[in-house]
């Protein structure tokens, strides 16, 4: 009896703000049964979560609901289904939202399904009334400190109420927070019938879901040899060619830009790495020294003999909150002697400032001389001579907004009263922005109740 086809799962969204290109080229461009799109990340949560004070029915990746109604004849005629954490804080207004553009196209019948339960916020009094201390991972620190603070607090769910959704023939499911592995993981458990006990096969979803995750960054994309990869402008999004057995390929639709090789393949696997040969998902515990990558060629990497070991008892949550003020501003300093020049302009603005009875400590205060090797301090250029001109970006951050917002007022003056050549002031005079602070911590996987809700387009 012949082995059944791989599924086909694609990752067209890498982050909220990636190509719109990505996943209707990877619609129109070649076969999928899945596609994956990831939009989340820390400080979107935090973002998110603000929008949704300001307005109840805010809170998700609007770009999201926007593709959705660009592609969704394709979507329905190709039966491809989608799974995107695009819900943030608020995914049943994404998931209205997409029943309106639904009941917009005339089409009936069509599944949305919800997952929840990540979205803690309301939740944290209570839950460390009950023994939950949220110690900061990074530093140790009880949370009690800074919980009047917090704006918001998701959990990583994992990939098992994704697959629940997609048991109950959602279409489109719409998830909050998870990890970004889980959005591939999830079709799999699907399509397989994996259940929790199956680590290995676990462990290569983690795999497969971690190469995707970022979208293009595995087939050409931010690659070292960039030189190298064709056709960047039309770079082919990746595609996960999976099997029942937990091996998979790497690949992207035939004709498109960009490569799949075994490098661009580890240059991703090496993203976010903490201890490689212990790679924590609330489903399993991947060994990402354990397997073979294999190059096919024509755009084909194999992955195979992927190793899993039993999930920690804990789920992370990502947590943000506020961590004080920030300004930021710029100028372009041009002509002979550019960097002495843009370095006597940091001096003129802090002395103006102490001047004025505004101190700012070494910790408290940035200086950046762009053009001047500062994103790569310390490696030597061959041949770098002197620049003719320089970008000074000058920002303060501290508790006292005040003290922020004193700052800004001192770089515009610098165009007529500093070194000459100080032009390109860009972006209005700097401003006082709050600085969203990251706390990661644990959570007792009991304590959380993930859920799945489906809804189904009325009739007409």
């Amino acid at each position: 009896m012949p082995s059944r086809p791989p599924v086909r799962i694609a990752n067209g969204q890498g982050f909220w703000g990636d190509s719109i290109l990505g996943p209707i080229r990877l619609l129109r461009e070649g076969p999928l049964d899945y596609l994956t799109l990831d939009y989340l990340a820390e400080v979107t949560m935090s973002i998110m979560q603000k929008l949704k004070t300001r307005d109840p029915s805010k809170g998700y990746a609007t770009d999201f609901v926007r593709l959705i109604d660009r592609v969704l004849p394709e979507l329905v005629e190709k039966n491809v289904r989608v799974v995107a954490n695009a819900g943030g804080v608020n995914p049943h207004a994404c998931k209205d939202a997409l029943l309106e553009v639904i009941a917009k196209h005339g089409l009936q019948g069509i599944k949305v399904a919800v997952v929840e339960g990540d979205d803690i916020y309301g939740d944290l009094e209570a839950m460390m009334e009950g023994g939950e201390t949220f110690t900061n991972m990074d530093t140790g620190q009880p949370l009690s400190g800074v919980l009047d603070k917090v704006t918001s607090a998701n959990v990583y769910l994992g990939a098992f109420p994704i697959a629940e959704a997609l048991d109950q023939g959602a279409q489109i499911v719409v998830t909050g927070r998870g990890t970004d592995p889980g959005l591939v993981i999830g079709p799999m458990i699907h399509e397989f019938g994996w259940g929790p006990d199956d680590l290995d096969k676990l462990a290569a979803g983690t795999v497969a879901g971690h190469i995707v995750e970022c979208g293009a960054q595995c087939t050409g994309g931010n690659f070292t040899d960039w030189e190298q990869v064709p056709d960047m402008a039309m770079i082919g999004y990746p595609i996960i060619e999976a099997q029942a057995d937990g091996t998979f390929h790497v690949t992207k639709h035939a004709g498109t830009g960009g490569m799949v090789t075994r490098s661009t393949v580890a240059h991703q696997l090496a993203y976010e790495m903490g201890d490689p040969s212990a790679y924590l998902t609330p489903d399993v515990v991947a060994d990402f020294t354990s397997f073979q990558i294999t190059d096919e060629g024509q755009d084909r990497v194999r992955i195979d003999g992927v190793r899993g070991s039993i999930a920690t008892p804990t789920y992370k949550v990502s947590m943000s909150y506020q961590d004080g003020w920030k300004s930021v501003g710029q100028l372009t300093v041009s002509g002979p002697n550019a960097l002495a020049k843009a370095k006597r302009c940091a001096e003129i603005v802090w002395e103006r400032l102490a001047y004025d009875g505004f101190t700012y400590s070494d910790e408290q205060r940035m200086v950046e001389f762009v053009g001047a090797n500062v994103c790569h301090e310390g490696i030597t250029i061959p041949e770098a001579g002197e620049p003719s001109e320089i970008v000074l970006r000058m920002g303060v951050k501290g508790p006292d907004r005040a003290a922020i917002d004193r700052f800004g007022s001192e770089l515009v003056p610098l165009v007529t009263s500093g070194p000459p050549g100080v032009t390109g002031f860009a972006g209005g005079r700097p401003k006082a922005t709050e600085i969203i602070g990251y706390w990661p911590a644990l959570v007792k996987k009991d304590r959380i109740q993930p859920r799945v809700s489906v809804f189904t387009s009325p009739s007409a």
